[in-house]
């Protein structure tokens, strides 16, 4: 069983479950939720998004 990480939240995305979006340049980009799609189109960073786990390890240090 292989497990997938969000591209934007690094959130766990189980089989069957979740987006795969493909970009023109062959960079391949999987997301858990519509909320992850959408912040990443809006040119969102991560690490400013309280809610992921990328802002919760730069918080901790």
């Amino acid at each position: 069983m292989e497990m997938r990480r969000c591209s934007f939240c690094s959130g766990d995305i189980s089989i069957g479950t979740g987006k795969m979006f493909v970009k023109k340049d062959g960079t391949v980009l999987y997301f858990c939720s519509s909320k992850c799609e959408k912040n990443m189109r809006l040119g969102r960073i991560p690490r400013r998004v309280k809610w992921t786990s990328e802002y919760r390890k730069l918080k901790s240090q």
